[in-house]
């Protein structure tokens, strides 16, 4: 009786270790290369997508709004 649990246990950690692999490597708050790129979220154009679900938002035509550093 315990091999269920022991499963959705296994399943559980393991899409919380994927999900924060995700935001660690695809997110742009989070700089690994201070040295070449100490700002990743000004590299941004605005179609990257880079929320995990967007429900309503065509990122494909979205227009940039904001000044270029």
């Amino acid at each position: 009786q315990l091999i269920p649990l022991i499963g959705l246990i296994s399943v559980g950690l393991g899409s919380a270790v994927l999900y924060l692999l995700r935001l660690a490597l695809y997110s742009p708050d989070i700089s690994w290369d201070r040295k070449n790129n100490p700002e990743p979220w000004n590299k941004l154009s605005p179609t990257d997508q880079y929320k995990f679900l967007a429900v309503s938002t065509d990122y494909k035509n979205l227009k940039k709004d904001r000044p270029s550093f």
